[in-house]
């Protein structure tokens, strides 16, 4: 179960990189450096490597909901932005630093009882740009992008 895990978060990890996967050939060798690459699962994952004179733009949508239970109008828009500015610092430490999963199953009797997953990120994001901020029908979305570079690292 645990493998299962990490092949589906390296999956998911490599549809929001924009990692290519490309079917299983024993010859393919990775464009970026000219190594040949690692096959598991069927698959071949090419990670792009950030150069010393690129940059890389990431850009992510956050989205938070208002809460019922305010004062105002204002109240709840203030609110609702300021947890899709959380959501989306998240998702771009998602992207940066990677996410780590925990699993754990309970099995009583031959049967799964009770199956965890927790996941976490730790990660320090600065200089991220809200690009858009969208509220409509108690539902804000704030588009924010940051731009890296090889001296970030």
């Amino acid at each position: 179960m645990k493998y299962y895990l990490l092949l589906v978060a390296l999956l998911s990890a490599s549809m929001l990189f924009g990692i290519e996967t490309q079917p299983n050939d024993s010859s393919t060798v990775n464009s970026y450096t000219q190594e040949p690459l690692v096959i598991e699962n069927e698959s071949v994952v090419i990670i792009q490597t950030l150069k010393q004179d690129q940059t890389m733009l990431i850009s992510v949508t956050g989205q938070g909901v208002a809460p019922m239970n305010t004062s105002s109008p204002a109240q709840a828009y203030a609110l609702a932005k300021r947890a899709a500015i959380a959501d989306a610092y998240r998702m771009i430490a998602e992207k940066v630093k990677g996410v780590k999963i925990d699993g754990q199953d309970l099995i009583k009797n031959m049967m799964v009882k009770r199956s965890t997953i927790r996941t976490s990120v730790q990660a320090m994001v600065k200089n991220a740009n809200v690009v858009e901020t969208t509220f409509k029908d108690g539902l804000c979305e704030v588009e924010m992008e940051i731009t890296l570079s090889h001296s970030d690292f």
